[in-house]
């Protein structure tokens, strides 16, 4: 079991920052993928960005490529989505994610198997 807590969100102006924060218990976290998505409304859950085990490798989505980076502190339990360069489109629900046993889809959904329960980002215009 892994429970997943995110923090961080808010309310944003177009071209601002915000950094996400998953804070994570339950198994050893350093043994974890993890992975970001976001929800719009009426959107399906969409992948974000992606960190291995160790954080030696990242993935993103291109829509945010060059804006957001993933990272992580094994120390703290904790993985972070620094987000820059903000904009309106990127308003959504941000969920982190818990991926225990690797089956090659890290852009899936189907591919994690923990989530938490989300944190609203909101970017104005």
């Amino acid at each position: 079991q892994v429970q997943l807590v995110e923090s961080g969100g808010g309310l944003v102006q177009a071209g601002g920052s915000l950094r996400l924060s998953c804070a994570a218990s339950g198994r050893t976290f350093s043994s974890i993928a993890m992975g970001w998505f976001r929800q719009a409304p009426g959107k399906e859950r969409e992948f974000v960005a992606r960190i291995s085990s160790s954080g030696g490798s990242k993935y993103y989505a291109d829509s945010v490529k060059g804006r957001f980076t993933i990272s992580r502190d094994n120390a703290k339990n904790t993985v972070y989505l620094q987000m820059n360069s903000l904009k309106p489109e990127d308003t959504a629900v941000y969920y982190c994610a818990a991926d225990t046993y690797y089956t090659g889809t890290y852009y899936s959904t189907d591919e994690y198997n923990y989530w938490g329960q989300g944190t609203q980002v909101t970017v104005s215009s």
